[in-house]
């Protein structure tokens, strides 16, 4: 994942110094609207795997209330999304479709390198929309005046999975983990008594575990200003936890995506916090553990403090450059904004809305059989409205990039925690030019 990382924002730097112009051509469209004033025509959106597939499910329903506008969905993969895009905003739209979705981390850096090579949704109407939808997703989606330049689609509550047979072999009760303190000595019961690892994290890798102690903490690599933030105490209090867990051999070293899930299924580890989208995942690779997972918020880090955090997630994005933005428009509000196809992503392919709304649906109240019997979508969607914000800022990547560095340097080479961030302070502040905290 790093080696994509590296790659974007190689791309992002190349074309920034290009101007970003919207009068190109952009995908297969035509027509803005019928005799009748609504959108009509050709729009074509791209995505990827199950998220493309869930806009699929959408047209059907689309189609029922704007008949003369034809959808094209297209699922040309994730990486060729971001390399199509990338180049395409840059060359002023050239080969870009209608509507294109992007994860929500990634936006900040189209936003501020293309400004005005993405709609603004908010001059088209999507203002209207703005209460559907809790602080952190507006946050992302919206720029420093408010505007919307995205339209808030999925949104990933953390949680923490749990296997309820190795935590009632040792004797664990999930419901007495409050703090991260509490979790550590849940994990030492668990693995004296069944030899398991507490937690598995990509060490040189991926750093989502400190992202989602930062984000509970309401902190981020960078604070609302934009500022380099790695050296707070917020972000030394998450790495304090993380070489705890590394110091008390709780820590499952695993390599990649394919790590985490074969250490899932393999009974390797004892939990995984995670976004809840890794709920498909562990239902899809180990239909034989149902009734055998659980979930609980991610801890504290003192009694009482906010359990709430955020990892990953997505959002639709209207190019500059469509010739149809009329019928553009009218298929990103329908998707975002109307409860069924936003029921459908989630029943069918698991994909959990940011659509408010649809947390009244008697969906959300309904026991899971493979989690133990419990609600969980209804303890994700209670916790959606606590998840502080965060500031991606363009530099999004270099600071991914630096941290998963920098913890490796904590817990491979053993480099003290303060003296570790704040190298990494004083990279990021060579390598972007901000300020550092």
């Amino acid at each position: 994942m790093k080696n994509w990382l590296k790659s974007f924002l190689l791309v992002g730097l190349v074309s920034g110094g290009l101007a970003a112009c919207s009068g190109e051509t952009g995908g297969e469209s035509s027509g803005e609207s019928g005799e009748s004033g609504e959108p009509s025509g050709e729009i074509t959106v791209w995505g990827w795997n199950v998220a493309a597939e869930s806009m699929e499910l959408a047209v059907d329903g689309f189609k029922e209330q704007y008949p003369d506008v034809e959808v094209n969905v297209e699922d040309i993969g994730r990486l060729d999304v971001y390399e199509k895009l990338t180049v395409g905003l840059a060359s002023g739209g050239n080969g870009l479709p209608d509507v294109v979705m992007v994860e929500s981390d990634r936006l900040a850096n189209y936003h501020d390198q293309f400004p005005d090579a993405i709609a603004n949704l908010s001059e088209l109407g999507y203002d209207e929309h703005a209460d559907k939808f809790g602080e952190y997703k507006k946050s992302v989606t919206q720029n420093e005046d408010g505007e919307f330049f995205a339209a808030p689609w999925d949104v990933g509550p953390a949680g923490v999975f749990y296997r309820t047979d190795i935590f009632e072999e040792a004797g664990v009760n999930p419901d007495d983990i409050k703090t991260w303190d509490d979790y550590i000595e849940a994990g030492k019961t668990i693995q004296e008594a069944t030899g398991t690892k507490m937690v598995p994290i990509d060490i040189a890798a991926d750093d989502a575990l400190y992202r989602m102690m930062m984000n509970q903490q309401g902190a981020f690599y960078y604070d609302e200003e934009g500022n380099i933030d790695v050296a707070s105490e917020e972000s030394q209090k998450a790495f304090d936890v993380i070489q705890r867990l590394h110091e008390e051999d709780l820590v499952l070293n695993n390599n990649g995506w394919d790590g985490v899930v074969s250490a899932t299924v393999n009974g390797e580890v004892a939990t995984v916090p995670f976004g809840v989208w890794y709920s498909g995942t562990i239902m899809d690779q180990a239909p034989d553990q149902s009734g055998n997972w659980d979930v609980f918020y991610l801890p504290a880090f003192e009694e009482g403090g906010n359990r709430a955090a955020n990892l990953g997630g997505s959002d639709l994005v209207i190019p500059s450059s469509t010739d149809n933005e009329s019928a553009a428009y009218a298929f990103v509000e329908y998707f975002t904004t109307e409860v069924d196809p936003q029921m459908k992503a989630l029943q069918e392919k698991g994909i959990f809305p940011s659509l408010e709304t649809t947390y009244e649906e008697d969906y959300f109240s309904q026991e899971s059989e493979y989690f133990n019997n419990q609600p969980v979508f209804q303890l994700f969607a209670d916790e959606v409205s606590d998840i502080p914000v965060a500031n991606y800022t363009s530099d999004y990547a270099r600071a991914f990039d630096t941290m998963s560095d920098t913890q490796a340097s904590i817990l491979l080479d053993g480099t003290p925690i303060e003296e570790a961030l704040q190298n990494a302070a004083d990279k990021l502040e060579s390598e972007t030019g901000r300020s550092a905290n």
